[in-house]
């Protein structure tokens, strides 16, 4: 398999700023972009499949650019783990198309990346350019509660392991709801996610720290940040692919129904015996995408 080119980008943020790291696939100079930004406590590789096929079905005139969003895989971590939060993700994407310049833009975010998504195209306009076609991976304005628990009980705790192997076990462990994945799928899903561990064997690469606002997190705050997302949703005037796993934790049937039928009134497909999230690895879950951007 081929290997994206990796770039950095310089953030500012409320106190020294910082480096984001980004990965390139397909033609620098396309015309069209598709920008892919991953979940929570995921980064920029888990999108490989899916660029490298978005490429290929493009005959090479396509950049895929799937950001390390600030505190996961290559960027930096920040000093304020207060400053782990969307609205500070989505300045940095802005920055980056600022930096990037897309002709045509579509954006692919899953999970977290969703909600950054929703914002941006919200924003887009303020940097001078617009969303086209946005693909929004199991999440939605309403988050289920249940699912922030279940999050915030693994979230951030320090983990070594002796091995890549050791370290795939532990991840699917927390991780079947993602759906079936052959043994080599998922040891290569792993294998970004993990780094040399000082002590010798590998340890998690993102920012234990990232956890501390999701475990600051009340019901009373969701539902006040799920009304203003809703605002961001219902303003949204691109055309926009909902994806869910018919049995997911994290959005609900009657969230996605409501996500067809107001604001950007989504297309919902949905993947059977897949929960929270699709991980866009298996040929209907690439080709959905594939399709929706490329046709």
């Amino acid at each position: 398999m081929a290997d994206p080119k990796l770039n950095y980008l310089s953030c500012s943020d409320s106190g020294a700023g910082h480096r984001m790291a980004y990965w390139e696939w397909g033609a620098p100079d396309a015309a069209h972009t598709v920008v892919c930004v991953h979940g929570l406590s995921r980064q920029g590789r888990d999108f490989d499949v899916l660029a490298q096929a978005l490429v290929a079905q493009a005959g090479g005139k396509l950049r895929v650019v799937c950001p390390d969003v600030v505190g996961r895989g290559q960027s930096d971590w920040l000093a304020d783990p207060m400053g782990y939060q969307v609205p500070a993700y989505a300045a940095d994407m802005l920055a980056l198309l600022m930096h990037l310049k897309p002709q045509t833009l579509d954006w692919v975010g899953t999970s977290m990346g969703g909600l950054i998504g929703m914002a941006v195209t919200a924003h887009a306009a303020s940097v001078g350019m617009k969303v086209r076609k946005l693909v929004l991976n199991d999440v939605g304005p309403t988050v289920q509660w249940d699912s922030i628990v279940r999050i915030a009980a693994y979230l951030g705790k320090s983990m070594q392991f002796e091995s890549l192997q050791q370290a795939a076990d532990a991840m699917w462990s927390i991780s079947t709801s993602f759906g079936p994945h052959t043994p080599a799928q998922w040891l290569e899903l792993s294998r970004h996610m993990v780094k040399p561990a000082t002590q010798g064997g590998v340890t998690l690469h993102y920012d234990p720290a990232i956890a501390v606002p999701v475990r600051a997190m009340t019901q009373e705050m969701a539902a006040g940040a799920e009304a203003m997302v809703w605002q961001l949703y219902d303003a949204i005037q691109a055309d926009t692919l909902l994806l869910r796993g018919a049995v997911s934790d994290l959005l609900s049937p009657h969230t996605a129904q409501q996500m067809t039928e107001r604001g950007p009134k989504a297309r919902l497909v949905e993947f059977a015996g897949i929960g929270h999230a699709p991980t866009l690895i298996a040929d209907d879950q690439v080709q959905a995408v594939a399709s929706f951007l490329l046709d």
